[in-house]
């Protein structure tokens, strides 16, 4: 039949077009049905996107500090305008990317929404309002998420706005409001205080930039923002958002002693997080078993429904775009038949790319303590870095952590330039159940900044040998 096929992947963000491919790459007859682009949020809205701008701000404060490195840079600016095009054009790019992968796996790509009827068939309505129906074998959900908003915090889209509005806003603002400090508030806030925007988090928890993140690391940014120029308000909520003039009169309050003052700013970015896109596609009528708006499902990916399956943001695991693909693989691979192992989620990296950037893996200082009780923890500031003093990226450290009994890494958390570049050592190293020892004898180039690495194992042990 032309619209049955083995698999059908509804979405094609990092999870839908991975799990595709490989469905694919197995001998899998394949569609995907995709509403938007190809490449989902992550590839259009998200990871790649931000990076560009990222590295748009990261290259003009080299540029004014050009006189740092003998340089003389002489007259410069930014052009906003192509900033945000630039950015535009890499997504674009990598979009077309998926569209040739897609080809060239012999993947079918289905324009429009799809619907799952209660006798699973998939109901697809394309943007002119048809509808066409499709039948699969094995069906994926990948359909993501999206900004999550708060009752006193609604995205207008012009005054308060989300993070895809903040990617293609067509003039610079001259004051913004963050509300919250993980890591798209701080990628955000980090890119427009770089081009000269007077930026202030505000975040509810009392750890203030990235909550989730180990004390030491949250602390060491935190220092860094401040002499960027980045305000930073912590154990704080936004009451309300009143707008007059275009302006935003923004009123928060601390909750240590709960006095509330006003801020007004030009735009208000609402950055707490993000909503699984689980309503309007027939999960209730096919009884899917859902829990806070997340699909529940085994440890191969499959839901309580027979042929129904959901990976990436849409259930209630670390909502990443590795994560995402992990999940897809090791889906379309137990459905093959090929018995993959389980994903062990506490072995998941997270990165931010903020300047400094931030890389982790494992346990928390704080964490392990609780879990292990005896722990081992060294530290290596880069400041004893040969090749970050030549960078001039003195800011930050590599801090490991060990449990004592066996000398096994269980944390690995990094604040510095480059980072977010090294944290994969150290997954691997967890996941082969490395010990300190077995670090410290890793030969690492010189000079580089991964040295770090093995001298903090080195510090953890008291063999340290450039502090």
């Amino acid at each position: 039949m032309e619209n049955k096929f083995d698999v059908i992947v509804v979405g094609s963000g990092p999870g839908g077009y991975v799990a595709a491919i490989r469905a694919a790459q197995l001998g899998f007859s394949v569609a995907v049905v995709e509403r938007e682009s190809l490449g989902g949020i992550c590839l259009n809205w998200g990871c790649i996107p931000t990076k560009a701008l990222l590295k748009s701000a990261q290259v003009y404060n080299n540029m004014k500090h050009a006189s740092d490195y003998g340089l003389n840079a002489g007259e410069f600016g930014f052009d906003f305008d192509a900033i945000i095009k630039r950015s535009r054009g890499v997504a674009d790019k990598m979009s077309k990317g998926i569209g040739f992968l897609f080809r060239k796996n012999k993947i079918t790509v289905i324009q429009g929404t799809g619907y799952i009827s209660k006798d699973k068939k998939i109901i697809v309505t394309n943007n002119n309002g048809e509808e066409s129906l499709y039948e699969a074998n094995h069906i994926i959900l990948a359909t993501g998420a999206r900004a999550r908003q708060l009752p006193n915090l609604e995205i207008d889209g012009k005054n308060i706005i989300g993070y895809r509005q903040a990617m293609t806003l067509n003039k610079i603002p001259g004051k913004m409001l963050v509300v919250g400090g993980g890591a798209i508030g701080v990628e955000f806030a980090y890119f427009y205080n770089s081009l000269g925007v007077e930026v202030t988090i505000v975040e509810f928890l009392k750890q203030g930039l990235l909550p989730r993140e180990d004390k030491e690391v949250s602390r060491v940014l935190a220092r860094s923002f401040k002499k960027q120029g980045i305000k930073v308000m912590a154990s704080t909520s936004v009451e309300k958002v009143d707008i007059k003039d275009n302006k935003c009169k923004v009123t928060v309050k601390n909750m240590k002693n709960d006095k509330t003052e006003e801020i007004e700013v030009d735009i208000v970015l609402s950055a707490i997080g993000i909503t699984p896109n689980t309503e309007n596609i027939g999960l209730e009528e096919l009884g899917i078993n859902m829990d806070r708006g997340f699909i529940i499902v085994d440890d191969f990916y499959k839901t309580n429904v027979d042929g129904i399956y959901a990976i990436g943001d849409i259930i209630p695991t670390p909502a990443l775009a590795h994560v995402a693909s992990a999940e897809g693989i090791t889906c379309v691979e137990n459905i093959a038949g090929l018995n993959p192992d389980t994903i062990n989620y506490n072995n998941i990296p997270s990165n931010t790319y903020c300047s400094p950037e931030v890389a982790s893996v494992g346990y928390t200082e704080e964490q392990a303590k609780e879990k292990f009780g005896e722990i081992k923890v060294g530290k290596f500031p880069f400041t004893a870095s040969g090749k970050a003093s030549a960078a001039g990226e003195n800011d930050g450290f590599a801090k490991l952590i060990f449990e004592a009994e066996y000398g096994e890494l269980v944390g690995a958390h990094l604040v510095g330039y480059n980072v977010t570049e090294m944290i994969a050592e150290l997954v691997v190293a967890r996941n082969l159940e490395i010990t300190g020892h077995e670090l410290i004898k890793s030969i690492h180039p010189h000079p580089t900044i991964s040295e770090g690495i093995m001298e903090a194992a080195a510090a953890a042990y008291g063999e340290v040998i450039h502090l």
